[in-house]
């Protein structure tokens, strides 16, 4: 890795596997935001006009899937003239890197917008390892960024 790059565990989101719909002619994207909050990823996606009943938000190994659906007007005697909305079933799935805590993905639906919060994993945030001096009793060095010079909690004269 580059100097200066930062490893982020989500830069291997695929763009778009693909939507799926009941009517292969009928496809439409299901539009998202994906952006970070402290240890949470958040990913927005617009899905006006669905059955919040229908709303499905999955796991399986890396892949990360959400599918709903929105319900056609079945009337009989409707004589539609333009019709531009799409309804079936709509999914979009996202391949996500490691350093992701997946099972603890929280999921919530208001005005048309489905909101998940995907958890950074402890084991991938950044940690300080404390540094034993051998040899000289019990002594530490202290990583302190405002005081890199201190041994054992004393300060230099």
């Amino acid at each position: 890795m580059a100097t200066g790059q930062r490893w982020d565990p989500l830069r291997d989101v695929e763009r778009m596997i693909g939507s799926l719909t009941s009517n292969a002619l009928n496809s439409t994207a299901v539009p998202l935001d994906l952006y970070r909050s402290g240890d949470h990823y958040v990913i927005t996606m617009d899905l006006p006009g669905v059955d919040p009943g229908s709303i499905d938000v999955s796991v399986e190994d890396r892949t990360l899937t959400v599918r709903a659906e929105r319900s056609a007007r079945a009337d009989g005697d409707t004589q539609w003239l333009v019709r531009e909305r799409p309804s079936g079933t709509f999914a979009r799935q996202l391949t996500v890197g490691r350093g992701l805590a997946l099972d603890k993905i929280t999921a919530s639906y208001q005005d048309g917008v489905l909101s998940l919060s995907v958890p950074v994993a402890e084991e991938a945030k950044p940690r300080r390892i404390q540094v034993n001096l051998e040899g000289q009793g019990s002594q530490n060095v202290v990583n302190s960024p405002a005081d890199q010079s201190s041994v054992g909690g004393s300060q230099p004269q």
